[in-house]
Order: structure tokens, then C-alpha cells, then sequence
């Protein structure tokens, strides 16, 4: 008999407009002692059922699998499964020749919240965001094998995403098969994935349709990718005939990894260098290097208590950024902090623009790509915001 969660009068409003999460602020009383990562059904009031999730401790008390009174078994995640696979092959990302990395399930975008699987070839990467979906790990990477075609290989990782206050002690490692071959191709352009201890699964899938994008606007460009990480946006560059490519990272490592992708699909091409440095350094002094330049940090802010100096960060980066691009440059720009909305984002950057006195116009306003889709209940899930910017 799972435990059930009874909500304040009122507080079922939510549910019943589908938003998959229950606040602990919301519950009237528990039936039951359900411990972290357990199954609970929610009712209202008056007992009406409402959903069944996965139990957790802090702010978010639930997170709902179904708005159904279902058994949540294998068979639940295997259809789960089945229905994300249906959709990534619908929208031309699965079973494509120039292209096997995407993202399979996105947490509620795909009705599986605080579940994370990214796919490599023939490896799916796991991440667990909560403990319920850690206690059903191996259940899912059996339900992925099954359900995938060509999928061989699951591997864990999640030392890094689950709720450090849970003590689970998880390992990342592989739950099915192993493999030692690293190399996976989007849109055709073969690249190193460091699974195994890069950041989040091993790649950021999220940029995609972005580099395309920037491949498109390189042709005869002077390109400078900042934040370069593995090297994508500066891939896709080069493909699309830049006069130049220049990737920087604080990161060492990543350096390597930029240079191994160029050198993977370009060889030992001269239009290309890299450097391992601090961002703001690199930018003190390009005086007009660049007519095509790339801001791709990692997440300024991941709380609303630092979010001011978050949106202070964005707009020193771009300032930088616009005090050094060429006339006639164009700028890419992006924010992955989910608590920084559009509209604080855009603001700081054209605040960047204004002090440095240039006249800017938007051409693109980005999001992340369709295979991390956004529940229409649940709008916390657009995290990816990014501009495309004229500079005259």
C-alpha cells in the first residue's frame, strides 16, 4: 500500500491544470511514511485522486508521473520510453544516417520528470535529477535497450544530479554492455564524447540546431567561440568555410577535446587555433579581430539568490563582446540558467549593447531544439534563451 498525500483546499489547482510537481507547502497531512524516491498518490480534500509521482524531500514534495490511477511498473517506463523514441524518430533526429546524438527523454518535457537520457551512437547516457528515478535505473536502462533500435549500451551517470542529502552514495558506471568507442555524429560532423567524465552527458545536445545556424552566418567570417567546451559551434564553423576559428576554455581538457573534434573532421587545418584561458582575459584585448563571435557560458546563475549577480555577469560578458566585435559583426549569445527568464536576459544584454554605444539588431531569438521539448504545463522548462545580433 503506497502512502497518500492529502493537499490544503485549494491546492489542487495546479494538478488539475497538469503542472507536474507538488510543493511541500501545498500538503495538508501524509497517510503513511513514505521515504524519499517512494511512490505516493495525491488526492484532494474531499479524496479525490489526482496523480501518483515519486516522493521526494524539500520544496517539490512530488513530482507526477500520471495524472492516471496506473501501476507505475516496467511496463509504465517501457512505454514511456516507446513514446519519446516515436517522437524523436518523428521529428528527424532517431534513425537518421548523419545523425545519432540526441536527447531521448528530457524530465517533463516527456512526462518522465528528474529522468535524463542522451543518446550516442549505439550508448544512451542516464541522469537521475531525483531519488525515485535512481531506485528504477535499471529498470529503465532495460526498457531503453528494448525499445531503441541499434542501442547496446547504458551508462549511469548521476554522482553529480541526485539530491546530495539523499546518501546514496551512486556510482556512475555502465548498467548495460561497455563501450570503449567514443565517437558519435551530429548533422554529419563526427565528435568525441566524454561520457565518462565530461560535463552533463558528456555533450551539449542543446545547441544543435543552433550550430547549424551559425554554419550558415561563418562563410568568410573571422569566428571567435568562447566557452568553446568540445568544440562544437567551432565545427560547424569551419564546415561553413570560416576564414578563421578561435576556441577558448579555461579548461585544459577541454581544450584537448575542441582540438581532437577539429582534427577528427578538418585535420590539421591552419584556419584554426585554440587557447586555454580565462574568457574575460581573452576578450580585454581582440580590438576588432573578430566579425563573428560566440557567448556560450555555462549557467551564471542556478538559484533566484544569486540571479542580480548572474544578470551582472551577462551583461559585463557582452559588453566585453561588443566593445571588441567588428562593424558588420554578428553575435551569438545565450543563457542555460533556467532562473533567468527571456526577458531579464534580453534586458542585460541590450544594456550591454547601450553602454557600449552600438546599434544592434536582433536576428534570431533562439530556444533549445525539440528534442527537449517543453511540457505546455510545466513553462519552468524553457531554460535555453539565446540572441543572434546584428552589430553595425
Amino acid at each position: 500500500m503506497i502512502a497518500t498525500i492529502h493537499l490544503k483546499a485549494k491546492k489542487e489547482e495546479s494538478l488539475l491544470r497538469f503542472h507536474p510537481w507538488v510543493f511541500s507547502g501545498a500538503i495538508a497531512r501524509i497517510d503513511g511514511k513514505p521515504a524519499e524516491g517512494d511512490l505516493v498518490e495525491v488526492i484532494d480534500r474531499n479524496g479525490n485522486f489526482l496523480a501518483v509521482g515519486h516522493y521526494q524531500i524539500g520544496s517539490i514534495a512530488v513530482r507526477v508521473l500520471s495524472f492516471e490511477r496506473e501501476t507505475i511498473d516496467a511496463q509504465f517506463y517501457r512505454r514511456k520510453i516507446h513514446e519519446a523514441y516515436l517522437e524523436r524518430i518523428g521529428i528527424g533526429l532517431a534513425q537518421q544516417p548523419k545523425n545519432n546524438i540526441y536527447r531521448l527523454v528530457h524530465g517533463e518535457g516527456d512526462n518522465l520528470p528528474g529522468l535524463i537520457v542522451d543518446i550516442y551512437g549505439s550508448t544512451a547516457v542516464m541522469q537521475a535529477h531525483s531519488v525515485g528515478m535512481h531506485h528504477v535505473r535499471n529498470i529503465i536502462a532495460e526498457a531503453l535497450v528494448q525499445e531503441v533500435d541499434g542501442l547496446a549500451n547504458v551508462y549511469y551517470k548521476s554522482e553529480g544530479t541526485l539530491p546530495y542529502k539523499a546518501a546514496l552514495e551512486p556510482e556512475d558506471g555502465y548498467l548495460i554492455g561497455k563501450n570503449s568507442e567514443d565517437i558519435a555524429t551530429e548533422n554529419g560532423l563526427k565528435l568525441h564524447i566524454d561520457w565518462l567524465k565530461g560535463q552533463k552527458t558528456g555533450f551539449f545536445i542543446d545547441q544543435r540546431e543552433n550550430r547549424a545556424l551559425l554554419e550558415r552566418y561563418s562563410n568568410g567570417r573571422d569566428v571567435l567561440n568562447m566557452f568553446c567546451y568540445t568544440g562544437g559551434f567551432s565545427c560547424y564553423a569551419m564546415r561553413g568555410n570560416a576564414k578563421s576559428v578561435h576556441s577558448v576554455d579555461s579548461s585544459a581538457k577541454a581544450i584537448e577535446l575542441t582540438n581532437a573534434n577539429i582534427a577528427l573532421n578538418f585535420g590539421d587545418d591552419a584556419r584554426h587555433q585554440s587557447f586555454a584561458t580565462d574568457a574575460f582575459k581573452f576578450l580585454k584585448d581582440i580590438d576588432g579581430k573578430y566579425d563573428l563571435i560566440i557567448l556560450d557560458p555555462p549557467a551564471f546563475a542556478k538559484h533566484k539568490e544569486v540571479l542580480r549577480n548572474a544578470l551582472q555577469g551577462y551583461r559585463k560578458l557582452n559588453a566585453k563582446a561588443f566593445e571588441q566585435i567588428k562593424s558588420g559583426g554578428i553575435l551569438f549569445t545565450f543563457s542555460c540558467s533556467q532562473v533567468v527568464t527571456k526577458e531579464q536576459f534580453r534586458l542585460a544584454v541590450f544594456s550591454a549593447a547601450a553602454q557600449c554605444k552600438r546599434s544592434v539588431r536582433i536576428l534570431h531569438q533562439l530556444t533549445q531544439p525539440a528534442d527537449h521539448p517543453i511540457n505546455i504545463y510545466h513553462p519552468e522548462g524553457e531554460y535555453l534563451k539565446g540572441l543572434v545580433l546584428y552589430v553595425e
